[in-house]
């Protein structure tokens, strides 16, 4: 995959951007059930559309000392450095080489960029709330907080993923402050004063 998609929300056959679309929901004028479907494996995947930025193709990362496997580094994104996570290695699957459809879904988690490797991308589904689920009791202590549902589309299954919640508070603030130190090195000469 090359270059970015712009994601929009349709609604009435009229296109609205992210933004409107946002505003739309927190308006409360209507709920929206759009997520972007991406796979790891064999296994189906779904994001919710306002949670992503855009897709771009993979870039080179630079590696980030100390930080945990499933952290690919960061990359400088139009001048913004943000942190990159592989999502396969995040949920203990196993690693696999890139291919021409791996790709990074850019997501906004209000005061954090990220980006999320996958193996592909696949499309936008609406699915209606009679449709998602629960996340299913799996009868051991499995932490399941960073699935949203279950949904159901076209005869197949589709984890709903709350994507700020796949990592753990520790993690988050880790890459947050990781970002930070790094738009700082980005200015030099403004950082504390060495007399």
């Amino acid at each position: 995959m090359k270059g970015r998609k712009a994601i929009d929300a349709t609604e009435g056959g009229k296109r609205m951007s992210n933004a409107q679309a946002v505003e739309q929901e927190k308006a409360g004028v209507r709920k929206l059930n759009k997520y972007l479907t991406f796979t790891l494996g064999e296994e189906e995947y779904g994001l919710e559309i306002l949670k992503v930025r855009e897709i771009i193709g993979l870039i080179p990362t630079t590696k980030v000392p100390r930080m945990p496997d499933f952290v690919r580094g960061v990359i400088n994104l139009r001048g913004k450095v943000i942190p990159v996570i592989d999502l396969r290695l995040k949920f203990g699957m196993e690693s696999i080489g890139d291919t021409q459809e791996t790709c990074i879904i850019v997501v906004d988690l209000d005061d954090l960029l990220m980006g999320v490797v996958v193996d592909r991308v696949s499309e936008v589904l609406d699915i209606p709330e009679e449709d998602i689920e629960d996340t299913p009791d799996f009868g051991i202590e499995v932490n399941t907080d960073f699935v949203l549902g279950v949904g159901k589309s076209k005869g197949k299954v589709v984890m709903l993923l709350d994507i700020g919640r796949v990592l753990t508070a520790d993690e988050a603030e880790a890459m947050a402050a990781d970002e930070s130190d790094k738009m700082d090195d980005s200015y030099p000469g403004e950082g504390p004063d060495v007399n």
